[in-house]
């Protein structure tokens, strides 16, 4: 018998589900960047804007000052009478407003030319003006200006009382190049060079004179200094303590060239000391010229590298000042 060929009923191909790709799979990563005037890691666009130097008050009755917290760097420097003002310097974290806002002096160009970027202050003798408007920082002068970008606030009292709109002007400079890194950077507070071969210093006293005299508590908690000003916490707008990172104590020498008027001399070399972590390294710092950044070294020669995060540095003058490191 022959068998009965019957047609197999065709095959049926099981249909293979499509998977739609996650957000997650087909976001790219992030860009990073390193903040040029702290050294942390922040994303690519927030380290792209220019930075902004301003002269800062400190006056009694100009504290609390506003946003100097948030500052990337601050300079602490002699003026007549004894007295001391800052200039602060912020890029990767700009502000809506920052004062009280004060005149400019003689060492302010080799102090602000090197980050490039504006300058904003007040007015000051016109000899002091001329010699900050011949540097390539844009300058933003309150005394001629015509912007709107300065304001006297009612709750101050003149002179005392004068405030920038920071983040307005950065906005209206927002093709101007950032500033280029000012000092080397470790990768963790630990791996910074005072972490490393530092000397456990717990307290560190500065006095410009019997008027100034700033003061750094190491704050483990907190894992910075914290600061005083003449035997006081100085507190910023929330009533929360001043701190750093990285406190830089340099001693300056002064000219008298202008009398009454100190200009701390920025183009040199001199001591000083980098604290980070608790700790504290002796340090040569030097600047080369007016556009130059100020370079610190060890001991050995080799370049200091601060710890990731914000950096006061104390412009000590030698001879009448003094600095005192506690362990």
């Amino acid at each position: 018998m022959t068998a009965c060929s019957g047609t197999e009923p065709p095959t049926t191909a099981t249909p293979t589900a499509t998977v739609e790709p996650t957000a997650a799979a087909v976001d790219a990563p992030v860009p990073l960047a390193i903040a040029p005037l702290r050294g942390t890691i922040v994303p690519a666009g927030k380290a792209a804007n220019p930075s902004l130097a301003v002269k800062i008050d400190n006056h009694e009755a100009a504290r609390p000052q506003i946003s100097l917290d948030r500052a990337d760097i601050v300079f602490e420097e002699l003026v007549e009478g004894g007295l001391t003002r800052y200039v602060g310097v912020w890029q990767s974290d700009i502000p809506d407003a920052i004062g009280p806002v004060r005149s400019i002096r003689p060492m302010d160009p080799d102090i602000i030319t090197p980050f490039g970027g504006i300058v904003a202050y007040s007015g000051g003798q016109q000899v002091f003006v001329d010699m900050m408007k011949a540097t390539p920082v844009i300058n933003s002068v309150f005394d001629y200006d015509t912007t709107g970008l300065f304001s006297r606030v009612a709750d101050r009292e003149a002179p005392h009382n004068v405030v920038l709109k920071a983040a307005e002007l950065v906005g209206r400079n927002a093709s101007v190049a950032p500033p280029v890194q000012q000092f080397a950077y470790a990768g963790s507070i630990a791996a910074s060079t005072a972490g490393v071969d530092g000397t456990p210093i717990t307290q560190i006293n500065a006095r410009f004179s019997a008027s100034r005299y700033p003061g750094w508590s190491w704050d483990t908690a907190s894992q910075a200094y914290l600061r005083s000003q003449e035997g006081a916490p100085d507190l910023d707008t929330t009533g929360a303590r001043r701190g750093a990172t990285n406190v830089l104590v340099l001693r300056v020498d002064i000219d008298g060239t202008y009398g009454e008027v100190p200009k701390t001399v920025m183009i040199g070399t001199g001591e000083g000391s980098v604290s980070a972590g608790g700790k504290t390294v002796h340090a040569t710092w030097s600047k080369a010229g007016q556009a130059d950044p100020i370079r610190l070294i060890d001991d050995n020669g080799v370049t200091i590298r601060l710890a990731p995060g914000n950096t006061w540095i104390e412009l000590i003058p030698n001879g009448t000042g003094s600095v005192e490191l506690v362990p």
